[in-house]
């Protein structure tokens, strides 16, 4: 039972850590000022008829702070890549020079940087509802035990385990989102 008992509480921190990381990489999407290849994330291109990650068809890097260039593989692309980064609403006016994509990041407006905080904010959410599910599943798995003979006792000493273990990750989640609207609303 001891074992069972662990491997519960090695789920919970482990999806735990999941939830933490993709957040991580969805806070790296928002932008703060800088232009960043990883700002392009999300944008998708029509590609030979599929749907695929801009990465997948063009070379993603930055000029400078201010300036992004895509290097499309096939420059017969370059339109389809500028309409995917148009449609992906990221507020990024890409400029096609025939060679490649070119976008210059406008400075953030105050309320552009409100809204990115808000984003920043619902991510954060986001990520704590994962932690509180998981700390769910583990406390399910937990009384599951009891059938199998775990103590009253035993199950609410490892039920608070688990919310210690929720209650670490959500400070956690709580920092780093700190962090990030310190970072956007820095002008």
């Amino acid at each position: 039972m001891e074992e069972e008992i662990e491997m519960i509480l090695d789920m919970a921190k482990e999806s735990n850590d999941k939830s933490y990381q993709h957040l991580v990489s969805e806070l790296e999407k928002i932008r703060a000022g800088r232009a960043t290849p990883s700002m392009l994330d999300s944008v998708t291109v029509e590609a030979y008829g599929a749907q695929s990650p801009l990465n997948q068809v063009a070379n993603v890097s930055t000029l400078d702070a201010k300036t992004i260039s895509v290097q499309p593989w096939d420059k017969s692309m370059l339109d389809d890549i500028a309409t995917g980064i148009i449609n992906a609403n990221l507020g990024l006016n890409p400029q096609n020079n025939g060679e490649m994509i070119i976008i210059n990041v406008p400075m953030l407006t105050e309320e552009r940087r409100k809204e990115l905080v808000k984003k920043a904010k619902a991510e954060g959410e986001n990520a704590k509802v994962s932690v509180r599910n998981n700390r769910k599943e583990a406390n399910d798995s937990l009384k599951k035990l009891k059938d199998d003979g775990l103590s009253e006792d035993r199950l609410r000493d490892l039920e608070g385990e688990i919310q210690n273990i929720t209650n670490v990750m959500v400070a956690k989640v709580d920092k780093l989102i700190e962090a990030k609207e310190t970072d956007i609303l820095t002008v």
